[in-house]
């Protein structure tokens, strides 16, 4: 596959730990990768060095084989850009800013833009500087997304937005995906990223800990996890002897939480047909609490 995005032992030290350190990543054309992190972490580091606005104290990153840095003018050109942290230029309203974005994209069809405007619901005439968070970010992403570029660099894209107005943005992605469209992007919401990411990197201190495939997360993990209520106490102590993996104890409700691999399964399951059971159900797995356990696991320096 055709690689769009390429970073190399990518570092920025701001001291204190803070920063970003030695990130590689490849990224190919058609791909949505995701990158999380908790604040701090590197995310918007990350996206800015990409479009040039950051120059690396080690390392490179490069799109469609052109140094981020050294091109970044030429890039601009190519890339839709929502930042994390939204600042307009002088403009009466939304429309006339889109307008001067169409004309600096020397963008003279509309009707893509116009249409992100219907399906955000956006009310291009308000004032730009007394727009609401969620107008800035609706106002923001169609400016990103109007020139129809092959490369969008999407940072906290969501933040501001109402869980509808979220929605219709995991449905634009989905959308962009299947025209081919390379898409890296930055989220706090998990369940952004699972809905819509081939892969998702996962950021501590700056540091890439893990990178996953995220069907593999849906749907392929080899340990499941089962919340299991007994009627009587003499059973729930009774399981407790068997060499289960238990990861939760509730005494009190007569609930355990029990880890196990697929090979284990059926041996517990056994052991269950003997005891009365009042429900049993289990947790699937998601990509946040995929990060969190390895989160918590993962030392950095």
């Amino acid at each position: 596959m055709k690689e769009i995005i390429r970073i190399n032992n990518l570092t920025k030290d701001y001291g204190a730990k803070k920063g970003v350190f030695d990130v590689n990543l490849s990224i190919n054309k058609g791909e949505v990768f995701g990158i999380v992190g908790i604040s701090g972490s590197g995310k918007t580091t990350i996206i800015r060095h990409l479009m040039g606005f950051l120059k690396p104290d080690k390392g490179k990153t490069f799109i469609q084989n052109q140094d981020s840095w050294n091109n970044a003018a030429n890039l601009k050109n190519i890339i839709g850009y929502v930042p994390g942290e939204i600042a307009f230029p002088d403009a009466k309203n939304g429309a006339e800013f889109l307008n001067l974005q169409a004309r600096f994209l020397r963008l003279r069809d509309m009707s893509y833009a116009d249409d992100l405007i219907k399906r955000f619901n956006l009310d291009t005439s308000a004032n730009l500087k007394r727009m609401s968070k969620g107008m800035k970010q609706k106002t923001a992403i169609v400016d990103a997304f109007m020139a129809d570029p092959e490369i969008l660099l999407l940072d906290e894209a969501t933040t501001g937005l109402d869980p509808l107005m979220q929605n219709v943005f995991v449905d634009l992605i989905k959308q962009e995906k299947s025209k081919g469209k390379t898409i890296f992007m930055s989220s706090h919401m998990f369940s952004e990223l699972e809905s819509t990411c081939d892969r998702v990197a996962f950021l501590k201190n700056g540091h890439i800990i893990q990178i996953v495939d995220v069907k593999e997360i849906r749907g392929n993990e080899k340990t499941k996890k089962y919340k299991i209520e007994f009627v009587k106490k003499e059973d729930y102590k009774e399981f407790l002897r068997y060499p289960f993996n238990m990861i939760r104890l509730q005494e009190n409700l007569n609930q355990v939480t029990v880890q196990i691999t697929d090979e284990k399964i059926n041996d517990m399951f056994q052991v269950l047909s003997h005891m009365e059971v009042k429900f049993i159900s289990q947790i699937p797995l998601t990509l946040e609490t995929y990060f969190k356990e390895k989160y918590n696991q993962t030392e950095v320096a």
